[in-house]
């Protein structure tokens, strides 16, 4: 099952109501209409979280499928147009639905943009799956920004996969920065650091 299909079905056990189909189709038809369907999306759907469709709320999952709604052309234009101009809620939602939108490259400007903010909501959201654009040298700054935050490493995909001797090196300066301050280290960034690190024969 795809993910635009999970959050079709999330929806569904939730009732959302005509509205949601209505909107998706103005969108199909006219994608400048998307504008006000995504702003009213957490009104007309509410902010519950989906059980079937983990880390998602129902206005996040009715975003992310107005976006995928739109004809393949539009999507990206329109994803960047929606960040730009929305609200933290509506930023996120954007930034969760790019794996969706078969945008390429085009989006990655959006994350740049939420891994300068100070919204953690908005950092874990841009290390999703579509962060396998990012290049390695911003994604490793990212993942510290993480840590640095208190954002659990768990929102960031393919961590280990990804993950090399220069982000260990990182880990370990910001371990020693915090061990001279008598602050720990996250558990999940000491643990990485760990599985990063070579042992000794």
């Amino acid at each position: 099952m795809t993910l635009e299909e999970r959050l079709s079905a999330a929806l569904r056990d939730g009732s959302p109501g005509e509205w949601l189909e209505d909107a998706l189709a103005a969108a199909a038809e006219r994608p400048e209409s998307i504008g006000r369907s995504f702003a009213a999306a957490g009104r007309r759907v509410g902010r519950q979280a989906l059980s079937g469709a983990p880390g998602w709320t129902a206005d996040e999952a009715a975003r992310a499928l107005l976006l995928s709604a739109l004809p393949p052309d539009r999507r990206a234009d329109q994803a960047g147009e929606l960040y730009r101009h929305g609200d933290a809620d509506e930023k996120r939602a954007v930034l969760k639905a790019l794996p969706m939108l078969a945008a390429d490259t085009a989006a990655v400007p959006l994350l740049h943009d939420a891994i300068r903010t100070n919204d953690t909501r908005l950092v874990a959201a841009a290390l999703g799956p579509y962060a396998r654009h990012l290049d390695q040298t911003a994604w490793r700054q990212a993942v510290l920004k993480c840590v640095f935050m208190g954002v659990p490493l768990t929102a960031v995909d393919r961590l280990d996969e990804r993950a090399d001797h220069e982000l260990a090196a990182m880990l370990a300066a910001f371990a020693d920065e915090r061990a001279a301050a008598g602050r720990p280290m996250p558990a999940d960034a000491a643990a990485l650091l760990d599985r990063l690190t070579p042992k000794e024969a």
